[in-house]
């Protein structure tokens, strides 16, 4: 079964920031890969995770579907000839291993990061909402869930406030530091720009502004923080008051422009820091006179305790997922004999039925109660050592040849066939 795993993997450690945003998939566009896959491919099981730092396709086929997919991709975002050689290929356990890395935080642009497993989550919501969850998703997920409880638990890979929004306040506190009661603007309240806020409440910055389409998130998430909200119609006014402004908006095109930032006088310097994938702050922004971007590619992992805490964590991080993935790919194995073990079933059961019956024709209602016990209880002692044999078998990787002499001696697939 794993052995038809794929993945087709875009990543901020292979493509750079205006590729991944011409790929990148919001939940509309996510789902809508989904129908195509189903559609026009023969594939079984999909995952699709998509942030700002990556695009991975997850899915079960005998054959490599990459071409189907880019196809799938080009459709929906239009992206600009040849993002497809950004993409890398894995295949088995070494898919199975980066889901589980990336599941965890160990592959994220800041390591341990926990926003990266919400996101998982989401695209594994997304892919059962779909119907492309199948066994073989499910239970891989729910053993990546179980062992980021462990590394929750039992190291110190979560310990501190490392993340993108966390990097994002130091930045801006970094950026601040000459500057006398420096203005905070956040724009955008989605989960990155909730976490910058809850971030800063404990920052330099003692005069904040939220700016949110939906003015009663913003109101809301204020009222949390302590801080001040506007709507959106706002923007330009607050735009204009601040010294940093950090955006997370969605949306395929930028909501701060040049043209916008150009209008707003600016006198000294004013610094912009661009969390969304695709980016919400114009990239020629920065050629207005002191204006100065920064993307999510510049946000640098601050070398701090916790950081060091997560690097010194690595090892016992690792040790735990390689024993999920054991774990794992013992039940995938399984798998493989599963059909065989229920056919074996099935026909000593019938076999049990039938003996039984006749037997029970003059018998008296106690002594069918005995029977029944008692054929049941042998049917099971006969099953034990068959099934435990092919799931030995299944360990050592030689379950074919077990599978097909069980086959020959219980007749089970004629079995089948004339049921």
């Amino acid at each position: 079964m794993t052995s038809n795993f794929k993945l087709l993997a875009l990543t901020y450690k292979t493509a750079p920031l205006l590729v991944r945003e011409q790929v990148s998939l919001n939940e509309v566009a996510t789902k809508q890969l989904f129908r195509f896959i189903r559609e026009y491919t023969p594939a079984t099981e999909v995952l699709i995770v998509s942030t700002c730092n990556r695009t991975e396709i997850y899915y079960c086929a005998a054959d490599d579907l990459s071409g189907e997919i880019f196809k799938g991709i080009s459709l929906i975002k239009n992206p600009d000839r040849g993002f497809e050689q950004h993409f890398g290929a894995f295949q088995g356990l070494a898919a199975v291993q980066h889901l589980f890395e990336v599941g965890i935080g160990l592959d994220a642009q800041v390591i341990g990061d926990l926003q990266i497993s919400g996101q998982v989550k989401n695209a594994y919501q997304w892919s059962a909402d779909e119907g492309m969850a199948g066994p073989y998703l499910h239970r891989l997920m729910h053993t990546i869930f179980f062992a980021n409880k462990r590394v929750v638990q039992e190291t110190a890979f979560r310990d501190g406030a490392a993340s993108i929004s966390y990097a994002a306040k130091e930045l801006a506190e970094d950026l601040a530091v000459g500057v006398r009661s420096p203005k905070a603007l956040v724009v955008g309240v989605g989960e990155i720009g909730q976490d910058v806020c809850l971030n800063l409440v404990d920052s330099n910055f003692k005069d904040v502004t939220i700016v949110n389409r939906t003015v009663e998130k913003a109101e809301k998430l204020a009222q949390r923080c302590g801080f001040k909200f506007k709507g959106i119609e706002s923007l330009t006014e607050e735009l204009a008051k601040a010294d940093v402004i950090i955006s997370s908006v969605s949306g395929n095109e930028p909501l701060i422009t040049k043209e916008l930032v150009k209008g707003l006088g600016i006198l000294s310097h004013k610094y912009f820091i661009d969390l969304s994938i695709p980016r919400s702050i114009e990239p020629s922004v920065e050629e207005v006179a002191g204006a100065i971007v920064y993307n999510i590619d510049d946000l640098e992992e601050k070398t701090n305790e916790a950081v060091d805490k997560r690097r010194a964590a690595i090892p016992k991080v690792v040790s735990i997922i390689n024993e999920a993935i054991a774990e794992f790919e013992d039940w995938s194995k399984e798998m493989i004999v599963s059909p065989t073990i229920q056919k074996l079933k099935n026909q000593l059961e019938q076999i049990r039925k039938e003996e039984l019956a006749r037997f029970l024709k003059n018998a008296k209602p106690e002594e069918a109660a005995k029977l029944e016990e008692m054929s049941r209880s042998l049917m099971q002692k006969i099953l034990k050592y068959p099934v435990l044999q092919l799931k030995a078998a299944c360990k050592r990787g030689d379950a074919e040849s077990l599978t097909e002499i069980l086959n020959e001696l219980f007749n089970l697939e004629k079995v089948t066939e004339k049921k």
